[in-house]
């Protein structure tokens, strides 16, 4: 299926690895223009190779998003260059396990910061142009919005603060033709999932630890890939989904909403 997405300028937050890069890559085979704002990070490079496979044009700034006075000059100089800007992706951020009870208030706060800020201010430096393109935004979030996670409150805040701007988004830009939509992210297989399955020791260990996850997945009992995210992320930036806003998704394999009976 053609998405319509050739020349489209998209900007992309946390682009050089995992669901970022999968995004990025996805859009890119579409023929859009990704432009991906990411902290300075050894991933860059192999990031470099393997978009140009696919995007004879994309932009990357250096930038630590905490630093949220640096993005709106990116977003001008983006529309300088290109004169357009089509679509906004949302997705940097970490789980930094926040917990309630040895998190204070001031720690809490950096972290929703760190989460949940550079959100707000990618989208509004970007929508006036948005309007002018009829542009579509999609928005990262986490299961942990919805289902809890435990030790991880002020990352789960900001997941869930991110599903409530997605609809006040769509509401407040229906007028303008410009939709909005979050992609609610279960168990999906990156380098910093990765990274946490490595902390429970041996090979044996870690594969004891992820079948535990998997086995809790409905469908196929298998991580989802950055690939799928990908895929939903460049399918709701597109005209495909014109009359789709609003919502939140759920490429997980049925984690969030099936009865685990089922598994």
């Amino acid at each position: 299926m053609d998405l319509h997405l050739d020349g489209k300028v998209i900007i992309i937050t946390g682009g050089f690895k995992g669901i970022g890069k999968g995004i990025a890559l996805q859009v890119a085979r579409e023929g859009a223009i990704p432009v991906v704002i990411n902290r300075s990070d050894d991933a860059q490079g192999q990031f470099a190779r393997d978009i140009g496979r696919y995007a004879e044009t994309y932009d990357t700034h250096l930038l630590d998003l905490n630093d949220t006075d640096g993005i709106a000059p990116i977003v001008e100089e983006t529309y300088r260059k290109y004169g357009h800007i089509d679509g906004i992706v949302n997705n940097a951020g970490v789980n930094d396990n926040k917990d309630l009870e040895t998190t204070g208030w001031r720690d809490f706060e950096r972290s929703i910061h760190g989460n949940l800020t550079h959100y707000y201010e990618l989208v509004h430096a970007s929508v006036g142009h948005l309007k002018e393109s009829r542009g579509a935004i999609v928005n990262i979030s986490s299961k942990t919005a919805l289902t809890g996670q435990g030790k991880t409150s002020a990352y789960a805040a900001a997941k869930g603060a991110i599903l409530g701007l997605t609809r006040e988004w769509a509401a407040a830009l229906a007028p303008s033709g410009v939709r909005g939509n979050a992609i609610v992210v279960a168990e999906c297989w990156t380098p910093l999932y990765a990274k946490w399955i490595r902390s429970f020791g041996d090979e044996a260990a870690q594969r004891e630890r992820l079948s535990e996850i998997t086995d809790r997945i409905p469908l196929e009992h298998r991580m989802t890939t950055v690939e799928e995210i990908g895929d939903t992320a460049a399918f709701l930036l597109s005209d495909r989904a014109s009359h789709t806003t609003g919502q939140w998704i759920f490429p997980d394999g049925g984690y969030v909403h099936l009865d685990r009976a089922l598994t």
